[in-house]
């Protein structure tokens, strides 16, 4: 294929403009235009010929050849020739190898209007998936850091930005609501995710998501590239309220005045990118308690209720501050929980009393009915914390002598009476659970009492194995979330309130009594469970609490 030297010229220019006005590199554009020319040549001289374009840098040539196979027998005269006519062409040809014969050149001009925008499509596809891929590499390794881009246009709710190389995406979801950011203006969010698609964003961009306000802090606060604290957690309502818990690992430095700066000076800097959304900036507690306190502020906690699992599954607030507590819409108790990543509930004082009213109330006329007392000294024993028979036998005479209205005698005759009802409530349990199948393997299980029996026959489970196969969180219950929507599973041992942790140990126990773990596993396991009971028991208590 010959080339004038004007058309030499050209080809150059049109190499060398491409490249530099679309950032892809020569070797690229090179290689689209070569096979944009070999597609348009094919079109013109047969699509089953093998015909193949190359430039030549050197002398800004663009050759086009033919190529066949050489071959004893023609099976296929368009992609094949015999060796005797190969060598006529080529007294070197042989067997197996390819010969090259130079085509004549295509003339633009004389070509199909539809085959020369065919070749410009190919050349712009070929540049297109050159920039993706320059754009990939460029930001497949900023995922979770800020990049700054300009407003190129809004598509559906969508923001398209123009970045370094090409453009990037903030889904309708990832904006702040109410921001309507114009053309031209300059925008800044975090990388959340990086795609090598063949169409589409490649780059998504977020100003919603707490990263992105981590970030923010990061980028405002020196005391975060040194080490001397970072950010914890985040809990945001984005556009309108976040909280932030921070940990300083410097004693001399207090991270919640170096997130705020001198006058506000830092804080402010990230309220104005983020369009005047309000920021908490609250200490990071190790103290589960002291972390709920300060989440829920400006809200005063009274005291706090433990579950089973010792958290602050309820808080206490004065009558007055309930509504502060809860904030417009929810919106400080939700930021709160996401915090403190705890299902929290609030109550107010007299809800507190009122509950606690009832509770007596129950546990007052339980133990009526249970040892035959009288509503007056049953009140006495509530009143005094005694709350149950299990209570009551567990407690020393001496205890019990404490309370209003007992001596010894009558201490003792109600520790009689207690076990006596025990006793009897267990012989009942441990019938019924054998009328549901109880075997004896699992009856004789110490560490589960008859009542536990009878709720693990109530639901099929009647044999040492059929235990050892359960789940903790089956035993206990739980939490799942299904399509955005919490759902409660109820634990079959649920009533007695085991732990987790707990419910884990009886579980590796009937495991190792029938040989599905060993010995050493079982006491490796005892050592990990002891080690974090220590651990906890070095917590400091919770202030004055209802449990």
């Amino acid at each position: 294929m010959t080339i004038s030297s004007a058309n030499r010229l050209e080809l150059q220019q049109i190499i060398q403009s491409v490249s530099y006005d679309r950032g892809v590199e020569r070797e690229v554009v090179i290689g689209a235009i070569e096979e944009a020319i070999s597609k348009a040549a094919q079109q013109r001289y047969g699509q089953e010929l093998d015909i193949r374009a190359r430039y030549d840098e050197l002398v800004g040539v663009m050759n086009l050849n033919r190529y066949r196979e050489i071959v004893e027998v023609v099976d296929n005269p368009h992609s094949q020739i015999g060796l005797e006519d190969a060598r006529e062409l080529d007294p070197e040809a042989r067997i197996g190898a390819e010969l090259c014969e130079q085509m004549p050149p295509v003339n633009i001009e004389e070509m199909d209007r539809i085959i020369v925008q065919n070749a410009i499509q190919v050349i712009l596809q070929r540049i297109r998936e050159a920039e993706r891929e320059r754009q990939y590499e460029e930001f497949k390794d900023q995922v979770g850091q800020i990049v700054s881009g300009t407003v190129n246009r809004e598509e559906f709710g969508n923001i398209i930005v123009d970045v370094s190389v090409g453009e990037a995406v903030i889904p309708k979801s990832q904006r702040i609501g109410r921001e309507t950011p114009m053309k031209g203006e300059r925008v800044r969010a975090i990388v959340t995710e990086v795609n090598r698609e063949l169409k589409g964003h490649q780059v998504r961009l977020s100003r919603t998501s707490p990263e992105f306000l981590k970030e923010l802090f990061r980028n405002e606060v020196p005391e975060f590239y040194d080490g001397s604290i970072d950010i914890v957690r985040v809990a945001r309502d984005p556009g309108s309220r976040a909280k932030i818990a921070v940990v300083s690992y410097d004693s001399s430095i207090d991270p919640v005045g170096a997130c705020v700066g001198m006058r506000g000076s830092r804080v402010q800097a990230v309220v104005n990118e983020l369009q005047g959304e309000r920021i908490d900036v609250i200490p990071w507690m190790d103290e589960m308690y002291d972390l709920v306190t300060e989440s829920l502020r400006p809200a005063k906690v009274l005291y706090g209720l433990r579950d089973k699992e010792g958290s602050p599954s309820t808080v206490v607030v004065p009558d007055a501050m309930l509504a502060l507590a809860i904030g417009s819409r929810g919106q400080n108790v939700r930021l709160a929980r996401s915090l403190t990543q705890l299902d929290l509930t609030i109550l107010t004082e007299t809800e507190a009393n009122q509950r606690r009213e009832e509770d007596a109330i129950k546990y007052q006329q339980t133990l009526m009915e249970q040892i035959n007392i009288d509503g007056e000294l049953a009140g006495y024993l509530v009143a005094d914390g005694f709350v149950s028979v299990d209570v009551i036998v567990s407690s020393s005479i001496d205890q019990l002598e404490m309370c209003e209205g007992i001596d010894a005698d009558i201490a003792a005759a109600l520790q009689e009476r207690a076990r006596e009802y025990l006793e009897l409530e267990a012989r009942e349990a441990m019938e019924e659970a054998r009328r549901y199948g109880l075997q004896d393997d699992l009856a004789e299980f110490e560490q589960l009492t008859p009542k536990m029996l009878l709720a693990l026959a109530e639901n099929d489970i009647t044999t040492l194995r059929g235990f050892a196969e359960c789940a903790a969180w089956e035993l206990t219950g739980g939490v799942t979330v299904e399509r955005g929507q919490k759902i409660r599973d109820d634990g079959i041992l649920e009533m007695f309130d085991l732990s987790n942790d707990e419910a884990e140990m009886l579980i590796m126990t009937a495991r190792a009594m029938i040989g599905i773990i060993s010995t050493e596993e079982l006491m490796q396991q005892v050592a990990v469970q002891r080690a974090e009971d220590d651990a906890g028991m070095a917590d400091e208590p919770w202030p004055p609490s209802m449990s």
